[in-house]
């Protein structure tokens, strides 16, 4: 499974009312982005039917970041029945990523 990507038009119309959405903010220029990536594709893998993943560029989309109070890249905002619950700015381990997720999975 891979990362659904979307923009300032698309991203409300993929935000889970009823579960986990993560939403990856990024730049194609962004080193530590392009670290992220296998990590959240992994992690899409993993959680697959459980967590739905989106990738928002934010040179592409500034208001959707902006939307979020997103100030720099990375940033993976998790959402819990359609409301944010956790922010984690730069990048981590995979293990953390799983950690806050177990939290708002059943």
């Amino acid at each position: 499974m891979s990362l659904t990507t979307v923009n300032d038009a698309t991203y409300l119309d993929h935000i889970s009312d009823g579960g986990v959405t993560v939403i990856d903010f990024t730049a194609v220029w962004c080193p530590p982005c392009k670290t992220l990536l296998p990590i959240l594709e992994e992690l899409s893998t993993e959680y697959a039917g459980k967590v739905n993943i989106l990738k928002v560029d934010c040179d592409d989309s500034p208001e959707a970041a902006s939307a979020f109070g997103v100030m720099s890249m990375p940033t993976v905002l998790v959402l819990h029945r359609g409301e944010p619950v956790e922010k984690l700015v730069g990048l981590r381990p995979k293990s953390v990523y799983q950690s806050v997720l177990s939290r708002y999975i059943g």
